[in-house]
């Protein structure tokens, strides 16, 4: 262990609490002016640590940095190890950077994860606002062994993963919005964007981006998304470690991936179908040029939506974008 990882464990113990220099120097036999050093380091990687003479170092309870180290400390997954978890300061997009690692052979459970995305995206060539410190925008790579076609599972699967964890960690009532966004009072908080790599009729590689508004604040989402988006922060009034939440969607993933590849597809689709709320309710869908007004039937294992219209014609719609339908 480095003195820096040393230093970083010794402040952990200690988090909330004023620790003087002289202390730390003791008890990791170094010299102040390389505990300042270290210190400064630290505070370039995001950690949050006062200073102040005769006191010493605090480091805040609101420090949450984002990294490989701080991810994997604790993390009993077999998929996600420390050394496939790939953090990026600053990067355009997450699922952009995915993707050029798997072309180049990244083993599925690869993460690649960054505090800023500068040009994040969501579906249909949308952009993800992404602001530092306020989400977490990561992609993760897998390789799962099925058809083309069977691809939009590991969207739904997701969506189920992404929503027990909230549940499990903060008790939040919240709706998956067909086909891929985390919806709490009717705002997004999340959204997914998954895209593949085929050959003939198999997949070389999956990449699932996961783009979610943590602890932002209201005054900080653009204009035009500020009626529409909202955060946990928002919702609660609390702050949110990320760390144990990227922690606990990692562990989740790994439960539900695991079913998925034993072909145990069906109960993830119930669960999808519960959180979704959606069937029997009359809707909209907005399809590129066209809307589709009806009543929906089912959801199907590969997440396309049945609609009956008001004339009984079944519809099938495989993207669009849903609103409930008002009268």
């Amino acid at each position: 262990m480095t003195t820096k990882d040393q230093l970083l464990l010794y402040l952990k113990k200690n988090q909330g609490n004023w620790v003087s220099g002289e202390l730390i120097s003791n008890n990791l036999a170094v010299s102040r002016s390389a505990i300042w050093k270290h210190i400064r380091k630290l505070k370039e990687e995001g950690y949050v640590i006062e200073s102040a003479p005769k006191k010493g170092y605090l480091l805040s309870k609101d420090s949450d940095p984002i990294s490989a180290d701080e991810i994997s400390e604790g993390l009993c997954t077999k998929i996600f190890e420390k050394k496939n978890i790939i953090y990026l300061k600053e990067t355009d997009s997450t699922n952009t950077r995915a993707k050029e690692l798997a072309a180049q052979g990244a083993p599925e459970g690869t993460l690649v994860i960054a505090e800023k995305q500068t040009k994040g995206r969501g579906r249909r060539g949308r952009s993800w606002f992404s602001q530092p410190g306020g989400g977490i925008y990561c992609s993760l790579i897998l390789r799962p062994i099925m058809q083309p076609g069977e691809t939009p599972r590991i969207t739904l699967m997701t969506a189920v993963v992404l929503a027990e964890t909230l549940i499990s960690l903060m008790k939040l009532k919240l709706r998956i919005k067909w086909p891929n966004d985390i919806l709490i009072n009717g705002k997004k908080l999340a959204g997914i964007l998954t895209e593949i790599s085929t050959e003939m009729d198999a997949v070389n590689y999956i990449v699932v981006g996961l783009g979610m508004n943590v602890n932002t604040l209201f005054e900080n989402f653009p204009r035009e998304i500020k009626k529409s988006a909202t955060s946990i922060l928002i919702e609660t009034g609390n702050r949110v470690h990320r760390i144990k939440l990227i922690q606990e969607y990692l562990k989740l993933y790994e439960q539900y991936y695991d079913m998925f590849k034993k072909n145990n597809f069906e109960p993830i689709m119930n669960r999808w179908r519960a959180l979704a709320d959606i069937i029997g309710k009359q809707i909209r869908v907005d399809v590129i040029g066209k809307t589709h007004i009806g009543k929906v039937i089912d959801v199907d294992n590969d997440g396309v939506l049945i609609l009956k219209d008001d004339q009984g014609r079944l519809q099938t719609i495989f993207s669009g974008d849903v609103t409930l339908a008002r009268f």
